[in-house]
């Protein structure tokens, strides 16, 4: 009898168990294509216990029902562990008027999140030895007027340049009617109509035009234009196929569209033109794949990503500061809450790089909401980021 319970007893647990285990495996979505192990940047994390991963899933998946899917958001949203994806969900529309809705591979605009992604093509260059951080702009691009400018101050936006959105609406400097490319922003700095806000290396002032010189750079650099530089030296690498740079407004109707709150569509202008600060079009899997590579010292090296998520700007106390294209909150306990959001026309886009804890998470929209940015409460989930520990 004792035998025929024991049986009974190892059954029952063998069965919930097997139980949990389908329910798990129907709950998260299959991202076997996301690992690479040959990749000569392919990490090995340690493999997650499948009862956290269940728990997690639970918590993630009731905190995006609860606080961000609602009013037809549309977008997309990933959150991963280890280089494993929690939770994953789409929906919405990447072009409403034909109802094509948005999936796994829909390449969303990622606005000022595209600077992450610039960022990180420049750190490349220098990596490879053919750009210093600590050269000075003019040394690449010979027209640019400023010689205290750095390649540094312009990935931490403490290079003094006004953004080109405003200067380029004061009379005069710029015909609206026409599209500002990238060239033109470095053109009207060197006709020397547009002063600096300030000293180079004084203080802090977040500005596009700083991403916009970058993506000169990177071109100047590399000898190809950004678009192809940046597949060389990111996209293909790490195998974003889903990922590319918007440079040619002409073809604006071919892309994922951008609506308002209401679903109306947004209008280009002027400014749409311009890349390296924005008009980077991804998808959250693929981010996830650049994300994981920065785990890899042979992608960049350590010093460089120490000196990628550390602080520059200590003008003013706050919370708040900024590296090398990333913001960042440097908390009382140690940890550094490393993120970029981004906001351009009805796109809204939200990147969340826990590294200490090894979590990403990725929020995309193509329809207006300040909803997207509610990412940063989902935080404590996962680390000790409470409110109480953030910076003085």
């Amino acid at each position: 009898m004792k035998y025929i319970y024991c049986s009974l007893l190892a059954t029952t647990l063998l069965l919930a168990s097997c139980n949990k285990n389908k329910d798990l495996a129907e709950r998260l979505p299959n991202t076997s294509e996301l690992h690479n192990t040959e990749s000569p940047y392919a990490v090995q994390f340690n493999e997650l216990d499948p009862e956290y991963i269940l728990k997690q899933n639970h918590i993630v998946e009731e905190f995006y029902h609860k606080n961000i899917n609602k009013n037809d958001y549309s977008g997309g949203f990933l959150v991963a562990k280890n280089g494993k994806i929690l939770f994953e969900e789409y929906s919405g529309y990447s072009n409403r008027s034909k109802n094509e809705k948005i999936g796994e591979n829909t390449p969303m605009h990622v606005a000022s999140v595209g600077k992450v992604v610039t960022s990180i093509a420049t750190l490349r260059l220098v990596n490879q030895g053919l750009l210093d951080l600590d050269q000075s702009v003019a040394s690449v691009l010979p027209s640019f007027p400023y010689a205290e400018t750095t390649i540094r101050m312009l990935l931490n936006h403490r290079s003094g340049l006004k953004y080109y959105g405003y200067f380029t609406a004061e009379k005069n400097l710029w015909n609206m009617a026409n599209t500002i490319t990238n060239q033109d922003v470095l053109d009207i700095i060197s006709s020397g109509k547009v002063a600096l806000e300030f000293r180079p290396n004084t203080k802090f002032t977040y500005s596009n035009t700083n991403y916009v010189i970058l993506a000169l750079i990177v071109e100047k650099i590399s000898g190809k234009p950004y678009k192809k530089a940046l597949r060389d030296l990111v996209l293909d690498p790490l195998e974003m196929t889903h990922t590319f740079v918007f440079d040619d407004i002409s073809k604006k109707d071919e892309v994922c569209q951008s609506y308002d709150g209401n679903y109306r569509l947004m209008r280009f202008d002027y400014l749409d033109g311009t890349y390296g600060d924005k008009n980077i079009y991804t998808t959250p899997r693929d981010l996830l794949k650049l994300d994981k590579a920065m785990y890899s010292d042979v992608f960049l090296n350590k010093d460089l990503k120490e000196q990628m998520y550390k602080g520059y700007s200590y003008e003013k106390k706050g919370k708040n500061n900024y590296g090398l294209g990333m913001r960042l909150i440097e908390m009382n306990n140690g940890k550094n809450y490393t993120f970029h959001n981004g906001w351009w026309r009805g796109n809204t886009s939200s990147y969340i790089r826990l590294q200490q804890d090894t979590v990403s998470i990725i929020l995309l929209s193509n329809k207006y909401t300040k909803l997207t940015y509610k990412t940063i409460d989902l935080a404590h989930h996962f680390g000790d980021y409470s409110v109480g520990n953030l910076g003085n």
